[in-house]
């Protein structure tokens, strides 16, 4: 499952968590995006029990989205312990995506 996050929940939700959260930078007019969110929701249910999954629409959150300087979408970011571990920018393949993960559970 995948929670859509706000500029007001953000912190909360990565520094609350125990396992890696892995976070989607998107907006509804970005094709790569359109793309990248099946391959996302796949991985949500791969994974689920062992990272969260989170989504942040960057045209509605300004604030998370300078915060982390989210120039380009989408862009996918792994954090561990409430903390930026990995990013990862435009769309990627599945596999690429896994390999990002598998390197922080």
């Amino acid at each position: 499952m995948i929670k859509e996050v706000l500029d007001n929940n953000f912190n909360e939700e990565i520094s609350s968590s125990d396992a890696p959260v892995v976070v989607d930078f998107w907006a509804p007019w970005c094709g790569p995006c359109k793309m990248l969110g099946p391959v996302i929701e796949e991985l949500s249910n791969e994974y689920e029990g062992k990272v969260k999954f989170l989504k942040v629409n960057v045209d509605n959150n300004p604030v998370v989205s300078q915060m982390y300087r989210v120039s380009s979408i989408p862009t996918v970011m792994v954090f561990k312990n409430g903390s930026t571990a990995d990013t990862m920018v435009g769309f990627r393949p599945k596999n690429a995506l896994k390999e990002l993960i598998d390197k922080h559970i």
